[in-house]
C-alpha cells in the first residue's frame, strides 16, 4: 500500500471508530507509522481529522434528536444521564477519544444543542492528543 493509500485508510478508520460503530484506529495508525515513519504529522494530523469527523456524526445525530423540553414534555419527566454533559458544557467533550463514554458525549451535547463551534474544537483537541501519545509512543 502505497502513503496515499495508506492515508486514506487511516482516515476512514478514524472516521468510523469515532462513529457509533465499533472499531479501533491506534493499529492502522500504527501501521501507518511503522511503514512511513515520516508521515508522523500528516498521519497524526489525518486521524485527527478523520476521528473529529466522526464525532460530530454522532453530534449531528443528537442534534436530529427532539430537543430537550419537547421530549421531557412527552415523557414527563427528567431524562437522565445528561447531567455530567450539562454540568461541564463543551470542555467536557475533550473526553471524546474514550470508548462507548465519548460517543454518548458527543451525542448528549449535540441534543444539549451545545455550541458546534466550541463542541469542534473540544473534540478535535481531545482526539488529537490522543493520537499524539500514540504516535510519539510508536516513533
Amino acid at each position: 500500500m502505497d502513503e496515499n493509500a495508506s492515508l486514506l485508510a487511516l482516515f476512514t478508520s478514524s472516521f468510523l471508530a469515532a462513529t457509533l460503530l465499533p472499531g479501533g484506529s491506534e493499529a492502522v495508525l500504527a501501521g501507518v507509522l511503522i511503514a512511513y515513519p515520516d508521515l508522523f504529522w500528516p498521519a497524526l494530523n489525518v486521524a485527527t481529522l478523520g476521528n473529529t469527523l466522526g464525532g460530530l456524526s454522532s453530534y449531528v445525530i443528537g442534534r436530529l434528536l427532539p430537543d430537550e423540553q419537547a421530549l421531557s414534555k412527552k415523557i414527563g419527566r427528567h431524562v437522565h444521564g445528561l447531567e455530567w454533559t450539562r454540568r461541564h458544557g463543551a470542555p467536557i467533550l475533550f473526553l471524546s477519544w474514550l470508548p462507548l463514554i465519548g460517543d454518548i458525549l458527543c451525542v448528549t451535547a449535540g441534543w444539549l444543542r451545545i455550541n458546534w463551534v466550541a463542541a469542534t474544537c473540544f473534540i478535535a483537541a481531545g482526539k488529537f492528543v490522543r493520537y499524539w501519545i500514540i504516535a510519539s509512543a510508536i516513533s
